[in-house]
């Protein structure tokens, strides 16, 4: 069953704060996006203002960075349930993997919109999550490449075990679509951001995402 996860991305510690305290009262999940400015061009807070309590929703790093090993010792230190790493870095993305695991984290690798998931296959098998990047790198807000479905079953058919992420215009009109494109995680960005009460919005998605039959 696919699950809605909020996702926060800020420039500023307090909207973090207060987004995080507000989104871990409806959701037991949440994704902030961390950029360094160079990979993508949106600079946000850095990973070491991603911030939780213990008991606040689970924290999924994903690191908009072009070197994330010089990252690595302070996710080590927030110790995130989850963090994703673009398969576009510098770097080689194995060793950042089994550090992550041996720390007990689970590691991500994401896909741009230009990457055939088939020439990553090596991050895909070694990854406990595969992040399908179908918007705008360090903006919300924008339309959803729904041809990135098509990465899917390849991805599926690399690691069977892997969850799978969506990121990139998720809203009422597609969450019900990518939810039968047998994907298990749905980050949402500016629909529950902007959203007049976003408890109210994010029960609504899981509404449409759960529903059965074709979208009309």
């Amino acid at each position: 069953m696919s699950v809605i996860v909020p996702t926060i991305l800020t420039n500023d510690k307090n909207v973090y704060l207060r987004q995080y305290g507000l989104y871990s009262q409806f959701s037991k999940r949440i994704q902030v996006d961390i950029s360094d400015g160079a990979f993508s061009p949106t600079l946000t807070i850095d990973e070491s203002n991603a911030w939780r309590q213990q008991d606040w929703a689970a924290l999924d790093l994903h690191m908009m960075v072009m070197n994330p090993s010089q990252h690595l010792p302070t996710i080590l230190k927030i110790h995130p349930s989850l963090c994703i790493i673009h398969a576009e870095t510098n770097e080689n993305l194995l060793p950042i993997f089994a550090t992550l695991k041996q720390a007990g984290i689970r590691s991500g690798v994401a896909i741009l919109k230009q990457t055939y998931p088939g020439n990553i296959a090596p991050y895909i098998q070694a990854a406990d999550h595969v992040l399908i990047f179908a918007g705008q790198l360090g903006q919300q807000g924008g339309q959803a490449d729904m041809m990135q479905t098509e990465k899917v079953p390849i991805v599926r058919s690399i690691n069977p075990n892997a969850e799978i992420g969506w990121d990139g215009g998720a809203n009422m009109n597609n969450t019900r679509t990518l939810a039968h494109c047998n994907i298990d995680v749905i980050n949402v960005g500016s629909a529950i951001a902007t959203a007049q009460d976003p408890a109210k919005m994010y029960k609504d998605l899981t509404a449409e995402m759960d529903k059965l039959g074709v979208v009309i």
